[in-house]
């Protein structure tokens, strides 16, 4: 019986076409700031940076010898340093670095947009929950993110990401 309801609900989300469910990984997240070039990923070609702003540099854990760059993961605030730093909502960014100190002060330094889109304070150390993302194309055309990660947790509106 149970397994007839695991199927059901996997089925139902499967057909669903306005929303996706992602678990992540915990981990930290700090702003960096300009210059952001040159990169470990590709020097100093501005067409790496997506035109939103919304990047990334990793710590050791997640650069994976520089296979990390271009993958893009999506990112929500759950605590942090000061009073109430998180905003609500997630954002998906894109991994265009390397961190520069090793160890890194956080699994993710995210760009000043890409922090400020998650925090209300622009020095706060945070604690993040993340999940690699990618996109796919629906049959409708529309693109919508995907998580590689089997298990399923959060509630994300595709309009919303790349």
């Amino acid at each position: 019986m149970r397994f007839m309801a695991l199927l059901a609900i996997i089925s139902l989300l499967v057909l669903s076409k306005e929303i996706i469910l992602v678990r992540g990984d915990l981990a930290t997240a700090a702003s960096y700031g300009p210059p952001y070039t040159p990169t470990q990923c590709n020097g100093n070609s501005q067409d790496q940076f997506p035109p939103n702003s919304m990047f990334a540099a990793v710590s050791t854990v997640l650069w994976d010898n520089g296979a990390a760059c271009g993958r893009n993961y999506i990112v929500k605030c759950l605590s942090g340093t000061g009073d109430r730093p998180c905003k609500q909502g997630n954002i998906v960014v894109q991994v265009v670095d390397k961190c520069p100190q090793d160890p890194c002060r956080a699994t993710l330094l995210l760009s000043k947009d890409a922090f400020n889109a998650l925090s209300r304070s622009p020095t706060a150390k945070l604690n993040i929950e993340y999940a690699h993302w990618r996109s796919v194309h629906t049959r409708s055309g529309l693109v919508r993110g995907h998580s590689i990660l089997c298990e399923l947790d959060y509630i994300v509106k595709s309009e919303h990401y790349p």
